[in-house]
């Protein structure tokens, strides 16, 4: 599932394959973005990506996020098997990434 949208004159551009994000995980994106603009002046484009994989028995799943900021990008990433959780750790490290910027 890909979807764009604009969110808060942000462009969120979401790349999942073979994934299908729920409303409330698109939700859950949308929480994530406003925190993070709490430690950016602004934010240009996030793109997100949510992988699944398949041959590996553990951490089979990792996301990505890359946000689009006035200099060089931020970018994180993590994997392990909860979702939710994984995206907590994600905007933990941009947020870190972000206050030193």
């Amino acid at each position: 599932m890909n979807y764009t949208e604009n969110f808060e004159g942000i462009k969120l551009d979401v790349q999942a394959v073979d994934i299908d994000i729920s409303d409330a995980m698109q939700q859950k994106l949308r929480e994530k973005i406003t925190k993070l603009k709490r430690h950016a002046k602004k934010i240009d484009s996030v793109d997100i990506y949510f992988k699944e994989e398949a041959s590996q028995s553990t951490n089979t799943r990792s996301v990505h996020m890359r946000v689009g900021v006035p200099g060089n990008d931020v970018f994180a990433q993590d994997s392990g098997d909860n979702w939710y959780q994984l995206l907590d750790n994600v905007e933990d490290k941009l947020k870190r990434q972000l206050e030193k910027k």
